[in-house]
């Protein structure tokens, strides 16, 4: 005989099985759509499956289990993060050697310090805060309450999904899962597929320092993505495309798991009529061709105040990648190759798009080819909106030069658009700067230079509207991993007691409190 009590379990668990799979779909055909647009590329080989789909519940309440069983205290987090630093500084060469090995060649010393030393300083920056960041905070109650006393308490939310891309494959699996161990946390790791070997990398790294109780990394792809997305979550970290990231979100509603998404855009650089044209080149060249493009906050395009000086700027970025990169012969060590033949094939289409539109587009170093996914930087001179370089973001070493006349018209340009992740202002004069960032808004700012804002620790890291929501980093990261708690204390004594019927006895004192 079949129960309601049956029934309704029945019920539940067809309706999370269509849940799943809906999400599946959905972040399947959103990553496919990614792949050929090239917000979320394959590396061009099928990926071998590790993880079942049916593996990630058990996994999860394994997780949530031992959680329950002993929430991390002090002592445990501080040891955690401990092992996790020594191990991760023990494999730096290995770590480097690994993604240079996924991209088919990526620069040593970019990874050391993209993917290395972010995470050592992120690690760092919460060990040295974690006591004081895990104390009670007393507050005030309000003289209303008085003599009650209020605080708030950081309180672990149990299990913390992450969700991490391809393009820094270890700063964006290993910072936001340090801070969930430090808020208190155990973690779930979903890294991305496109970068296999550094997934594994991160399988024995992290089965080296944590039981398998407290961190676990599921290894799939976009099918497991999707029913990743769709788990019942304490709070789901997310890094890639703004298209993929919709339907993350979509997935994760289900469950109303709470969500902190760093998506992308088109971050731009303003280049204002009194800075030195040698120094923005300098620096934007640093933005714009480090790890070849491949950086959610790499400058996207440059509005440069003041047409008279677009050759003298061409020309800088130009001698720019000649001292850094030579003519990118001789293997080019430096300097890093696109992921994937896909992403290269959508950079080189959307070049043919620029050339056959009629714009001017100037390579600024020689060598080019597929076959090693070596492609140059280049500059687009003046490109009309309609183009695609100039609707999505790029995600290579491609640059758009965009002519204004004044810094009124380069804030109209930025603000007809989406809001950018990040934000470039390049001025000596402080009231330039400041009428930038009263008139538009990005989900960070550098000033005077570009990405440095993202490795300052005491800085959120989030973007807004198509950007991304919520932050981390730091203190914001650790308060959005765990649940700032609040607790009244009420005292032997209090007036309070006196609030109840009949009222018109304590009419003067509720006269006190409406003041």
């Amino acid at each position: 005989m079949t129960t309601p009590a049956i029934t309704a379990a029945t019920a539940a668990t067809i309706a999370a099985n269509a849940t799943i799979t809906a999400a599946n779909a959905a972040i399947a055909a959103a990553t496919a759509k990614a792949d050929s647009a090239g917000e979320d590329p394959g590396n061009g080989t099928a990926h071998e499956a590790v993880t079942t789909v049916a593996a990630l519940a058990p996994t999860l309440h394994r997780l949530r289990e031992a959680w329950q069983a002993q929430p991390p205290g002090y002592a445990q987090r501080r040891a955690d993060l401990l092992r996790l630093r020594a191990a991760l500084k023990r494999r730096l060469p290995e770590m480097a050697r690994t993604i240079a090995a996924d991209f088919g060649h990526r620069s040593h010393d970019e990874s050391l310090l993209a993917d290395g030393m972010t995470v050592l300083a992120g690690i760092d920056h919460l060990l040295r805060h974690l006591r004081g960041w895990m104390k009670p905070r007393n507050v005030g109650a309000g003289w209303r309450l008085w003599p009650a006393r209020a605080q708030l308490r950081h309180v672990p939310l149990g299990v913390v999904g992450v969700i991490a891309p391809w393009n820094y494959p270890v700063n964006l699996a290993l910072i936001p899962l340090a801070t969930a161990i430090a808020a208190g946390n155990h973690v779930f790791l979903k890294p991305s597929e496109h970068t296999p070997r550094t997934t594994r990398f991160l399988q024995e790294l992290l089965a080296e320092v944590f039981p398998a109780s407290r961190v676990a990394v599921a290894d799939g792809g976009a099918e497991l993505a999707g029913a990743f997305a769709a788990l019942p979550f304490d709070h789901l970290v997310f890094t890639g495309s703004t298209a993929v990231g919709r339907k993350v979100m979509a997935a994760a509603a289900a469950n109303l798991t709470p969500l902190t998404l760093e998506l992308g855009g088109k971050s731009p650089a303003i280049v204002c009529a009194d800075y030195p044209i040698e120094r923005a080149a300098a620096r934007l060249a640093t933005g714009k061709w480090f790890n070849a493009g491949q950086t959610c906050v790499a400058p996207d395009y440059v509005l440069l105040v003041g047409r008279a000086r677009r050759d003298a700027l061409v020309q800088a970025l130009r001698t720019e990648v000649a001292a850094r990169y030579g003519d990118l012969g001789d293997g080019a060590p430096d300097y890093s190759r696109i992921v994937n033949d896909a992403q290269f094939d959508r950079l080189q289409g959307w070049l043919d798009e620029a050339r056959a539109r009629g714009c001017e587009v100037l390579p600024l170093a020689p060598t080019h080819g597929r076959a090693q996914r070596l492609f140059a930087p280049v500059l687009v001179l003046d490109p009309p909106d309609d183009l695609a370089l100039m609707r999505e973001e790029i995600f290579g070493p491609i640059l758009p030069l965009v002519c204004v006349d004044s810094l009124e018209q380069a804030i109209a340009f930025v603000n007809a658009r989406s809001r950018p992740l990040a934000l470039y202002p390049f001025s000596h004069e402080r009231g330039q700067v400041e009428t930038i960032l009263r008139s538009t808004l990005a989900g960070g700012v550098t000033v005077n230079d570009t990405l440095l804002h993202f490795a300052a620790e005491n800085l959120p890291f989030g973007g807004v509207g198509a950007s991304g929501m919520g932050a981390y980093h730091g203190r914001a990261g650790f308060d959005a991993l765990s649940k700032p708690l609040p607790v009244l204390w009420q005292a032997r004594r209090s007036a309070t007691d006196l609030l109840h019927p009949p009222y018109p006895r304590i009419r003067r004192m509720i006269d006190l409190l409406l003041r």
